[in-house]
């Protein structure tokens, strides 16, 4: 091989090894763009997730939006917004007024245990009774079960006080009533069950309906409100109030659980 032609070949390999690296510097820029690119998308995918789930996170809830709806007070209610529920015999001199969350397991137990005689002095107007519900359990796990079976209640209340008392009773029987810590009170499935229990209520499409568009959502939020600022001094549920005096089995807070309690201390309340 002549000089000439090994320093051609040199040449044109020097050349063929300045292409490649050229070509392979490309690449490499590319490669650099694509990553930065697919960076600054991550960043701002990862900004726009957070921004989505601060704006998600500061929405009002479902019930918190309620509070501002206009309340649609059920039929059988009085005073401002139908959050006065009294039932009983016109001539019955005095009123009873007791105080229950649907999720609370002692309004459970004292409804199973003396509902039918409270159901009973109803009837016989041994005094009226005035229902105040309340949803502060609710507030100790950011449940929905008490303020969505409080709505419930009005919408049997809007079919009559009858159906009213009646779907009360099975929502606190032993076979409906959840543990407190089981919301399942807030499936709207669950009360339409629970409601096909009662007579007046079972197929009941209009109640249904109700119950499923939330129509008396707002009012359970009022009627909650009622709890909350009560001057009765009840600060917890069952609560029994006469005259504005509260009743208790022993002077000290203790539920009326029993029947010979809730007789004893009723009827002396009643002669008082």
């Amino acid at each position: 091989m002549s000089k000439r032609n090994s320093q051609a070949a040199k040449t044109a390999a020097r050349e063929r090894l300045r292409q490649e690296r050229e070509r392979q510097a490309k690449r490499d820029k590319i490669k650099r763009q694509v990553i930065v690119a697919g960076s600054i998308v991550a960043v701002l995918a990862i900004a726009g997730g957070i921004s989505y789930a601060v704006v998600q996170g500061n929405k009002p809830s479902y019930w918190e939006a309620a509070k501002d709806d206009k309340v649609v007070a059920p039929a059988n209610t009085s005073g401002k917004d139908g959050t006065t529920v009294v039932i009983g015999k016109a001539n019955a001199k005095k009123t009873l007024k007791i105080y229950e969350d649907p999720r609370c397991p002692v309004c459970a137990q004292f409804e199973q245990t003396v509902g039918s005689t409270l159901d009973k002095d109803i009837d016989e107007g041994k005094f009226k009774f005035q229902y105040v519900g309340a949803t502060f359990i609710d507030n100790k796990d950011n449940g929905e079960g008490s303020k969505n079976a409080l709505s419930a209640l009005g919408a049997a209340l809007n079919v009559s006080p009858e159906a009213f008392l009646e779907y009360k009773t099975a929502m606190y029987s032993s076979k409906w009533h959840p543990d407190e810590t089981d919301d399942k009170f807030k499936d709207d499935s669950y009360l339409i069950k629970v409601a096909d229990t009662v007579p007046e209520l079972k197929n009941n499409k209009k109640f249904q309906d109700a119950v499923n568009k939330g129509t008396y959502d707002a009012w359970a939020l009022a009627m909650s409100k009622t709890f909350d600022d009560n001057k009765d001094g009840v600060q917890g549920t069952p609560g029994f109030v006469m005259d504005g005096k509260q009743l208790t089995a022993d002077g000290n807070g203790a539920p009326l659980l029993t029947v010979a309690d809730f007789n004893r201390v009723v009827d002396a309340a009643l002669k008082g």
